[in-house]
């Protein structure tokens, strides 16, 4: 077949099958035929074939598009998205890889033309975020299962062009407020998805799949973000200490550890940064404050996901350049704790302080039972069931808010924390106290200076 310009497009009727809202039309002699599962659907299409008409476009007479079409018809969502991961994988880290992985799997089993035989929940996770959407293992060969759930996301996905529809890509924008389980996902979680899934619709414009992106079109609002640290999360020093001896008191393991829960709490320390101390990054004086000097970060994110095939991720520090360095000074607590530390285990061949009795690199499932043991141990039960410290990250947040309502400015609590200064106002917000008494006071100290004044 070739090409026409000779185009009758017809009504859309309701049939009673699956998809009851058919598209009629010709191109030449041959008729043609679309069947929808919304009206709107079907109401899109004809507009997309009555604006090429009347523009003046040829037809293809096989597949009865105009030929402005043809290229993004013939693409479906999933192979689009699959394109975007390779586009994106080489100059993401490790873990902006996962969470362009998850965006897609969420997604996609929302831009199919029905979900009929859609295999559950988990086998769809199992497939679209282990497989399809992790590029570094398009190489080799995924189970049975993983390929039947797959080759049924390549059966029944929607043409890219589908989502020239707004109530197709409205329907798509709903599915990323819910997790994989059908949960609802939490307001970041949500507002981080539909970045990226504005930003494969931005690469499917750059490919000419989509005239514009749809996501311009749609009154769709993405819930509020709120990151705030709670107050109640924050231990004070003597319930901090009691917890770094509940640590110590756990054995080998737990006498290990102590120090590196030390640099959470003394040092506002993210865990992955912690992780990766080493001996060269520390200034230990015998008496007085040290410093840690901070310049890389090994945040775990699974081996399928690196570059190297190792569990933790090589990066620079949190929100930096890569070759940024923050120095943080460390109170005398923290530097003999520090020393004793290398009294008693040394290093590893490459600087590292900390590490699983293999060598390994500490990982949060070891370092989080003793956690939780320290708690149970320090705390009394209601505490205990509390989210006082819940979290060896609490520590971290714990140190910060200490510095805060300590009085030190809030650009240096920033710098040593590795925060921008507006962030850290934004997310410690709750946990300065005093401000208002404080303020009080200001205010009265001015008014009575101005009576004074006057008399």
């Amino acid at each position: 077949m070739g090409i026409s310009y000779n185009v009758q497009i017809w009504g859309i009727r309701k049939r009673p099958y699956s998809k009851p809202y058919q598209l009629r039309w010709q191109v030449g002699t041959f008729p043609k035929a679309e069947s929808f599962l919304t009206k709107g659907l079907a109401e899109s299409r004809r507009a997309q074939l009555v604006t090429a008409a009347r523009a003046g476009e040829p037809f293809d007479e096989d597949t009865g598009l105009p030929v402005s079409m043809l290229r993004g018809e013939r693409v479906t969502w999933y192979q689009h998205a699959r394109a975007y991961i390779e586009m994106k994988w080489e100059s993401s880290p490790a873990k902006t890889r996962t969470t362009l992985a998850e965006a897609m799997a969420t997604v996609t089993p929302a831009l199919v033309t029905d979900t009929k035989g859609m295999p559950d929940h988990r086998a769809v996770r199992t497939a679209l975020y282990g497989w399809a959407f992790n590029k570094s293992r398009w190489g080799t060969e995924a189970p049975e299962d993983v390929q039947r759930t797959l080759a049924w996301f390549e059966r029944k996905s929607l043409p890219i062009t589908a989502l020239s529809d707004r109530l197709t890509t409205r329907h798509a924008l709903d599915a990323l407020t819910k997790r994989l389980d059908g949960k609802t996902a939490a307001p970041s979680t949500i507002r981080r998805k539909r970045a990226i899934f504005h930003n494969a619709l931005g690469y499917a414009v750059e490919a000419e799949h989509l005239t514009d992106n749809p996501l311009h079109r749609i009154q769709w609002k993405v819930p509020d973000v709120v990151e705030v640290v709670e107050p109640e999360v924050a231990v004070s020093p003597e319930q901090a200490r009691a917890l770094l001896a509940a640590v110590r008191e756990q054995g080998k393991r737990g006498k290990h550890l102590e120090a590196f829960f030390g640099c959470l709490y003394f040092a506002a320390l993210r865990p992955a940064e912690a992780v990766w101390l080493r001996r060269e990054n520390c200034t230990l004086p015998e008496q007085g404050w040290g410093s840690l000097r901070l310049s890389e970060t090994r945040p775990r994110v699974g081996s399928a996901w690196t570059d190297d095939g190792e569990a933790h991720d090589k990066r620079g520090l949190k929100w930096r350049p890569r070759r940024a360095v923050r120095t943080v000074p460390i109170p005398p607590d923290l530097v003999a704790l520090l020393r004793g530390h290398l009294d008693a285990y040394g290093t590893e061949p490459d600087g590292r302080l900390f590490r699983t009795s293999r060598g390994g690199m500490v990982q949060e499932s070891g370092y989080g039972v003793v956690w939780g043991e320290a708690r149970t141990r320090a705390l009394t039960p209601e505490q205990a069931a509390s989210l006082l410290g819940r979290r060896p990250y609490d520590l971290r947040h714990a140190a910060v808010s200490l510095w805060l309502n300590s009085g030190v400015d809030p650009t240096e609590v920033a710098r040593r924390a590795g925060h921008s200064l507006n962030v850290l106002l934004r997310v410690y917000a709750k946990c300065i106290h005093g401000g208002e008494s404080a303020a009080n006071d200001a205010i009265s100290e001015r008014l009575h200076r101005r009576l004074d004044d006057q008399a």
